[in-house]
């Protein structure tokens, strides 16, 4: 098996340079990945991208065009978007299987959900990730927005709305969640794929769904919790991002959601995990985050220690990125957070050939 890509320091690359050249418009740019259709960008979601210089775009929507008619729409979102010379942008998009797999038609294959996936030997999924990851690169898509590492209690499998009863984890087994985890990233990273491991630090115990109601709440999982295996298992296999969830974990920290978190975010994910990628959000456009002014979303997401930013909603990102651009010219501690995350961004581009550094 293909060992997978190392991950430097952004301190220690060429790459801190490059974003030091930026404007810092183009700085805050590399932390956003906006959401549009999987059909390809309208007008009025081009004129966002080319705005706000937002350096990644995720396909959103169930598509049954295949992987020629996915060809089309990843170049017309690449005209859209206006990057800097030296940086290029990120494609990104969910393809789990099962309920979520957004690219279907001829040239993708129909992808199994993680249940059925799990039964598979761990050699055979690695093998059959790769091969659904070629399908994701021959379209034009450079991150694959998954796998699911989150463990859900046998117990409680029906009544978990965001996992279990959409039979999206791998398993109640920590052991085998992170065996099939790490299969999963390898077979990606073969193929040249981005993964990101979700949702930490695990919604596998939680009833409400954080893609629509903002008071979900975790009770149990603690810092040392076995049910993480998964994500320090697939960390350690090869995955380059870590998506932070939008629940609120009471014994990790009563006072702020997963997303907002620096206990979960630099004490755990940087600190626990020793997780050196980029930390993507969960869709900060969606309901769970409804009490929170759309301009303070991705300034609390960074200044928690975040780096990059999904904005579901096409619409809120240019009120997110003048809220992160007008902070940063306020406060010197807060534009140096930035450039590091941007550092980290163009880093992770530059090994899948998205940047030149």
């Amino acid at each position: 098996m293909t060992p997978p890509p190392s991950i430097p320091s952004p301190t220690m690359s060429t790459c801190g340079r490059l974003v030091q050249e930026l404007t810092l418009r183009e700085r805050v740019g590399q932390l956003l990945m906006v959401g549009i259709g999987s059909s390809g960008p309208t007008e009025s979601d081009a004129d966002v991208l080319a705005t706000t210089r937002a350096g990644s775009v995720l396909l959103l929507g169930n598509s049954t065009i295949g992987r020629q008619g996915t060809q089309e729409v990843t170049r017309r979102t690449l005209r859209a978007a206006r990057q800097p010379e030296q940086i290029q942008t990120m494609i990104a998009v969910d393809q789990e299987g099962g309920s979520v797999q957004r690219l279907k038609g001829t040239g993708f294959d129909p992808i199994p959900s993680a249940v059925q996936q799990a039964r598979l030997s761990d050699r055979r999924l690695a093998a059959e990730a790769k091969t659904w990851g070629q399908q994701l690169q021959s379209a034009g898509i450079d991150a694959n927005l998954a796998p699911v590492a989150d463990v859900v209690p046998r117990s409680t499998i029906d009544r978990n709305e965001p996992i279990g009863q959409l039979r999206r984890g791998y398993g109640s087994d920590p052991v085998l969640v992170a065996a099939k985890v790490t299969a999963f990233v390898s077979g990606m990273a073969r193929a040249g794929v981005v993964t990101s491991l979700k949702h930490f630090p695990g919604l596998g115990r939680v009833r409400g769904n954080t893609d629509f109601r903002s008071d979900v709440v975790d009770t149990v999982t603690r810092r040392d919790d076995p049910a993480l295996a998964g994500f320090s298992s697939g960390v350690e296999a090869g995955a380059e991002m870590v998506m932070v969830s939008s629940a609120t974990y009471s014994r990790l920290d009563q006072r702020h959601r997963a997303a907002f978190s620096p206990t979960v975010l630099r004490g755990m994910i940087r600190g626990d995990l020793d997780f050196t990628g980029v930390i993507i959000s969960d869709d900060l456009a969606a309901s769970a985050m409804r009490d929170v002014s759309a301009g303070s979303r991705v300034v609390r997401f960074l200044a928690a220690g975040g780096d990059l930013a999904i904005i579901g909603d096409p619409a809120m990102t240019e009120v997110a990125a003048d809220a992160v651009v007008v902070r940063a010219r306020q406060d010197p501690g807060f534009a140096k957070i930035v450039a590091t995350s941007a550092t980290r961004v163009a880093e992770l581009k530059q090994r899948h050939g998205l940047a030149d550094c």
